[in-house]
C-alpha cells in the first residue's frame, strides 16, 4: 500500500478505534490519525506474523479489520500509559 492508503486507512481505523472505545482522550486528530496509522501496521504485524494469516495488501475490508484491531490494541495501551 502507498502512503496515502496507509494514511486513509489510518484515520479510519482510528476513528473507529475511538468509535469502539470512547472516552476523552487527548490529541483530536492528530493523535486519532497516527495512532491508526500505527495501529495498522501492528495488527498487520500481529495477523501476519503470529496468527498466519498472510500479508495484508490494497485497501480492503479485510486490511481495514486489520487495522481497527491495531488500532483498539494501542488505544488500549495509549490509555494505561496515560493512567
Amino acid at each position: 500500500m502507498g502512503i496515502i492508503s496507509w494514511i486513509l486507512v489510518g484515520i479510519v481505523a482510528g476513528y473507529l478505534a475511538k468509535w469502539i472505545m470512547p472516552g476523552k482522550d487527548p490529541g483530536g486528530f492528530w493523535i486519532t490519525m497516527i495512532i491508526g496509522i500505527v495501529g495498522a501496521m501492528v495488527g498487520g504485524f500481529i495477523a501476519s506474523n503470529f496468527l498466519g494469516m498472510g500479508k495484508v495488501t490494497g485497501f480492503n475490508i479485510y486490511g481495514l479489520f486489520i487495522a481497527t484491531g491495531g488500532s483498539v490494541l494501542l488505544l488500549a495501551g495509549y490509555r494505561l500509559l496515560k493512567k
